[in-house]
């Protein structure tokens, strides 16, 4: 297969798509990207339902989509959508179908666009392993085309768009059999009902291919519009999702990792930041990330690099040397920027999760403690403080003592300085714009390099320098400062532009720089690190939590229990702990998680462990001590601080 997706990596220009009508409104083609959110309340709530969507609507949310699992709730649909248009609300909705090819049939009747998904519409997970050859195969393809041929008819008649939503978490025995839990099974998980689609000349089509883990995420989509271009089939647009993001920061952070990370390659119409808090809090989120495209196509233009030694469909991580504990085997660091404050205090120390005991004179580290703090041109006051402290090289250069003291060097300096240098590590500042004369000259084996970019196309840049430096080894931070930018939208700039890094193989370490100028300021931005790292899923330094965004198929308080979950176990360090409001994703999207807690009826949850049902029928008040329980009966639990 022709590697064609090489030419998203550089310069950005948006992927041409059909353009699908979706109702009165459009996606793809020229369209804007748009913006989606779902509902939670009971859809045979028509009340309820159609003001949760209201203030959906009034946050942005250009789409509505709500869960239609059983055909009482298909045909709800009808009533939901007259109320809507009765109140002067003539917004597209979306049927959200699994399981049930009859809800499927009605809705489509009534809605402008249904989502089925190819892993539970006419197939079924149970973890079992079946072997096929050709014949039997092709045999489940035959059944497939005649399951959901009478939908596309209905479709195809009605005018209603259908999107084939693949969720990572729910593909199929039969799909796992044959491609195992792959981005490549996610895509042929699609590409079967597309072609089912093409065959009955219906092309009013979006895909999907959502996970939990941005990294799966992203290559799927990626092998997805891959295979389409080597394909006779046509190009349709994408709606993009990470699925079961979870809350608060964590959920942001995760959502622009993923998603981002596909805008920031043209790929993309459609949106939809899943959190696991009221659907109102979503359309601006997805906002601030669609917003950073608007003018793209306008950045500085960049130089393609002769050789791509990069693979956008596989994780490999870029191999550096060690230097001290940056580079080689090293999980990457976190440089704290402290260069802004006034006076360095021992309060100040331990919001950053530093310790410090003038008595003793000793600290204490915690695992949110910057692994290097950057001081500019500030000094401490302290005796015998001997952090990893970063100073500018002239500041380093007058210190008495330079025990754990190391200089930052501006590139531009950097010739100036005759071997005047640290002989155990130094930090070079440069930007992507120095490529040229770096080539140029030799860089000594203990400099660690902290790379920047003034590219409006940030991530792309970077990506580029660091394919243009194959033959240097010496660790690699990235840096960017977010200055006069609200922190709302900080979280979601550096998650994109960093984070997308990080899942790519790309980076030793992560160094942001904001108005830094109070400690609760720095604070903030240093959590913000290690979240990027952990939601990149190359250092954890908390628990990981996979939570859905609720709906109506939901039947407890999934916000309210989230939330104690969290409360009770987040000091639980490398612990993955799924939350699920009910099994359609549940089960998959959770698979590799330690501990499940995943609804199963009114008020009702199952426990597992890992894959495994542990306790079922558990009153979901008392789930999460039993879920406490479970974690104390393996051994797996600490007590917190």
């Amino acid at each position: 297969m022709k590697n064609t997706y090489n030419n998203h990596l550089f310069n950005y220009k948006r992927r041409k798509s059909l353009s699908v009508s979706i109702g009165d409104s459009a996606i793809g083609g020229s369209n804007p990207i748009r913006i989606q959110s779902m509902t939670t309340s009971d859809t045979m709530d028509t009340n309820a339902t159609v003001e949760e969507s209201i203030r959906m609507i009034n946050s942005g949310s250009e789409y509505i989509r709500i869960t239609a699992p059983s055909i009482n709730e298909a045909k709800n649909l009808r009533n939901i959508k007259k109320e809507l248009s009765d109140r002067g609300y003539n917004i597209p909705l979306i049927a959200d179908i699994h399981f049930t090819p009859n809800a499927a049939e009605i809705a489509a009747k009534i809605v402008e666009k249904v989502r089925i998904n190819p892993g539970n519409y006419a197939d079924k997970k149970s973890f079992k392993k079946i072997e096929y050859d050709d014949n039997s195969y092709n045999a489940e393809i035959e059944r497939i085309y005649e399951r959901v041929s009478p939908l596309i008819k209905i479709c195809k008649s009605n005018g209603t768009a259908m999107r084939i939503g693949t969720n990572h978490g729910s593909l199929s025995d039969r799909i796992m059999s044959r491609f195992g839990d792959t981005p490549l099974g996610m895509v042929e998980s699609a590409l079967e009902y597309l072609r089912i689609c093409e065959d009955h000349s219906f092309y009013n089509i979006v895909l999907s291919m959502k996970a939990s883990n941005p990294l799966v995420m992203v290559h799927a989509y990626r092998l997805l519009v891959e295979k389409i271009d080597n394909s006779n089939l046509k190009k349709y647009p994408l709606h993009l999702g990470v699925t079961e993001a979870g809350e608060g920061e964590d959920g942001r952070i995760k959502s622009a990792i993923g998603i981002g990370t596909l805008l920031d390659d043209g790929i993309g119409d459609t949106v939809r930041v899943s959190l696991t808090e009221p659907p109102e809090f979503e359309p601006p989120i997805a906002k601030i990330l669609v917003d950073r495209y608007k003018t793209r196509e306008n950045h500085k233009k960049i130089e393609i690099p002769k050789k791509i030694n990069f693979s956008p469909f596989q994780y490999e991580k870029r191999e550096s040397k060690r230097i001290k504990n940056i580079g080689g085997d090293n999980v990457p660091i976190v440089i704290s920027d402290l260069s802004k404050i006034e006076k360095l205090t021992t309060e100040n120390l331990k919001k950053i999760g530093i310790l410090f005991d003038i008595n003793q004179q000793s600290f204490t580290k915690t695992d949110t403690s910057p692994d290097y703090l950057y001081l500019g041109k500030n000094r401490i006051d302290y005796d015998n403080f001997n952090y990893n402290l970063i100073y500018d090289y002239m500041t380093w250069k007058e210190l008495d003592s330079k025990m754990s003291c190391y200089p930052l060097i501006n590139f531009s300096d950097f010739k100036k300085i005759d071997n005047e240098y640290s002989d155990k590590i130094n930090f070079l500042m440069l930007n992507t714009d120095d490529l040229e004369y770096l080539k140029k000259i030799k860089i000594p084996k203990n400099f660690v390099l902290i790379v920047q970019s003034n590219n409006e196309h940030y991530m792309s840049d970077i990506r580029t320098f660091f394919m243009q430096i194959s033959e240097l080894d010496n660790p690699v931070i990235i840096y960017n400062n977010y200055e006069d930018i609200l922190y709302e939208n900080i979280i979601v700039y550096s998650s994109t532009d960093l984070g997308g890094l990080f899942i790519q193989g790309f980076g030793d370490g992560i160094f942001i720089s904001s108005n830094q100028k109070q400690i609760n300021e720095i604070e903030k931005i240093n959590s913000l690190c290690f979240k990027i790292l952990q939601g990149s899923r190359v250092r954890v330094t908390s628990t990981d939590f996979i939570s859905c965004p609720s709906c109506g198929r939901t039947l407890f308080d999934l916000q309210e229990t989230t939330k104690k979950i969290r409360d009770r176990t987040d000091h639980l360090k490398g612990l993955k702990i799924g939350i699920m409001g009910c099994i359609v994703n549940g089960p998959g999207e959770m698979a590799d998680a330690d501990y499940g807690y995943v609804g199963s009826g009114k008020d009702k949850i199952t426990l597992y462990r890992g894959k495994e049902v542990v306790k079922r029928s558990v009153y979901y008040k008392n789930g999460v001590d039993e879920l406490i329980e479970l974690i104390k009966e393996d051994g797996n639990w600490i007590e917190p601080n």
